[in-house]
């Protein structure tokens, strides 16, 4: 058998076992603490990255999947971090186009003036809460937010959609829909793969550096930190010389052991709904509708494919990390203002085929949730109180901006080393981007190329090149020389494929695979017999006994019942 393209964790924790732990600990494995591994191990600088949890299992693995500029922060003035999520947007179309895609945006808007004045004294910081936007305003920030796509520009600039265009286009919009604007933003289709593939990439590129699944921050004494394994048990103990509290919505409970008392998070929930309505999906064509409602907040609903729609997100503060099931009364409030926007739609309970929520980590604020800033801040504690080394703790990041985050992050960190930057990360090509066709007469040479080598239909290997971009490529080499065994349950995915995924992809339970490696959990594919299936091929493959089989199907099936909303389906 060839070597797994990722370590297993458990040659991770036999380097811990043996004390070979990186001086630089980052606590939190979300995409920013996976950035600030990510751009050290680019500068030659190992990093030991621990998670109580998987890769990207937190908020990290909550979004409302898309790369985005943040149109709505102009309205509170935050124009640096607009400017710099559209750059990042750009790039990261660049980068990782395998996951990160573009989707038009149309902006359904009831009033020409409406809000103008109030806007005004937002624009420039006098005013905080949000308002309503007539067409005039929604107009001056897409302008702003062509202006700032100059660089690397991938995208068309914005237009004002005739009447008569949009109303053709989705006939069941609300009367009170008097203009539509439109510009464009990007899906990231695969969040939780693209934060494990930047893992790859970084220890591909700096040996030394290590990254823990499943280990939390116990404890300290003096200059040793207590690790400590959330699956077994087991504890470790390590000597950083720095540590970097990427912990998100956690930073103050991971900064307490560290003797920090100091709050820093004020955190606000958003849920989101993937529903199973093939007429819903039909009628957003293709597109994202981003719509304010009546209480000033925005909503968003796109298709994640031909029968799936998801539909977000509420923002509800909350001082509780743990939040993150989707409540009864969200799910309400989500219903009721998509049927604002389209009156005519049918919506119903049972379409519901998975929910999730975050717990975003702003900071700590009495203003109103939409009025609290998103962008993000690092606060640096020096030793004290018996602690010899000093703490970075990030508040706030978001998932389109991690890189700039991470670069700030890593910059302190090299300076307190005594090193210097050596590799810029901009135009550092992200795991199976790396490559990766972006143009329509390439992909199709690689598509007909792989088919022939491997033996496979056209669609097959469009379906892998969807799900894994280049990196299919050592899939299908991996994997059987003649005719695919494909799930009797889940026939779009085959026992090669999915056996691939559990040997190298450094999985330690099913629910890895079912939430985080794939989209089964996401677009409700995880039935019962699914999951039966799913679990004796993962098993077999990581050498489970038919005991611990037995107990992560039933583990991941209440995961998904009680975290994701869907027990009738686990």
């Amino acid at each position: 058998m060839p070597e797994p393209l990722m370590r297993t964790r458990d040659t991770i924790l036999d380097r811990l076992r043996r004390g070979e732990a990186p001086p630089v600990l980052i606590v939190g494995a979300g995409i920013n603490g996976v950035g600030v591994y990510w751009d050290l191990a680019l500068q030659g600088v190992p990093a030991l990255l621990i998670d109580r949890g998987d890769i990207c299992s937190g908020t990290s693995s909550a979004p409302s999947r898309l790369i985005h500029g943040g149109l709505r922060y102009l309205e509170i003035g935050e124009f640096g971090l607009v400017r710099e999520s559209v750059e990042e947007r750009n790039r990261l179309l660049l980068d990782a186009p395998h996951y990160v895609r573009p989707i038009p945006v149309w902006v359904p808007i009831d009033s020409r003036l409406g809000g103008a004045a109030a806007s005004v004294g937002r624009f420039l910081g006098l005013v905080r809460r949000p308002g309503p936007k007539g067409a005039f305003v929604v107009k001056l920030g897409l302008m702003a937010y062509d202006l700032f796509g100059r660089t690397n520009r991938t995208m068309p600039d914005h237009r004002m959609v005739p009447a008569a265009e949009f109303r053709r286009a989705m006939p069941d919009l609300a009367p009170s829909a008097r203009y539509m604007a439109e510009y464009y933003d990007a899906r990231l289709t695969a969040p939780e793969r693209l934060g494990l593939e930047l893992v790859g990439d970084a220890e591909a590129a700096c040996p030394a550096a290590l990254a823990a699944t499943y280990v939390r921050l116990a404890g300290r004494e003096g200059g040793a930190v207590t690790l400590e394994d959330t699956l077994s048990g087991e504890r470790f103990t390590v000597r950083p010389e720095l540590v970097v509290n990427c912990a998100g919505a956690w930073v103050d409970r991971t900064d307490a052991p560290l003797g920090i008392d100091d709050r820093l998070i004020g955190g606000t929930k958003g849920s989101h709904l993937v529903l199973d309505h093939p007429d819903f999906a039909a009628r957003l064509g293709g597109r994202m509708l981003y719509f304010e409602t009546a209480d000033h907040r925005v909503c968003l609903a796109y298709p994640l494919d031909a029968r799936r729609v998801l539909l977000g997100t509420t923002d509800i503060r909350t001082d509780d990390p743990e939040d993150t099931v989707c409540s009864a009364a969200e799910i309400d409030y989500l219903f009721d203002v998509m049927r604002a926007v389209m009156p005519g739609l049918v919506l119903d309970r049972a379409q519901i085929v998975f929910t999730y929520a975050g717990v975003r980590p702003l900071p700590y604020s009495d203003e109103v949730a939409g009025a609290i800033s998103r962008d993000h801040s690092v606060r640096v504690f020096e030793p004290a109180g018996g602690r010899p080394f000093p703490v970075l703790a990030l508040v706030g990041g978001k998932w389109t901006t991690f890189r700039p985050c991470a670069g700030e992050i890593v910059d302190l960190v090299l300076a307190r080393l005594g090193r210097s930057r050596a590799v810029p990360t901009e135009a550092v090509g992200m795991g199976g981007g790396k490559g990766f066709p972006t143009d329509e007469t390439a992909r199709r040479r690689l598509v007909a190329e792989l088919a022939g080598r491997h033996g496979r239909t056209p669609a097959r290997i469009e379906t892998l090149l969807d799900r894994y971009g280049m990196r299919a490529l050592d899939m299908l080499a991996r994997g059987p020389a003649g005719p695919e065994t494909m799930l009797a349950a889940l026939p779009d995915y085959s026992t090669a494929e999915l056996a691939s995924i559990a040997e190298n992809e450094r999985i330690a339970t099913l629910a890895d695979v079912v939430l985080r490696r794939t989209q089964i959990g996401l677009l409700g594919l995880a039935t019962p017999a699914v999951l039966v299936e799913l679990g004796a091929v993962v098993g077999a493959a990581l050498g489970w006994p038919a005991s611990r089989i037995g107990e992560e199907t039933a583990r991941t099936a209440a995961l998904l019942a009680t975290r994701h909303g869907v027990p009738e389906r686990a």
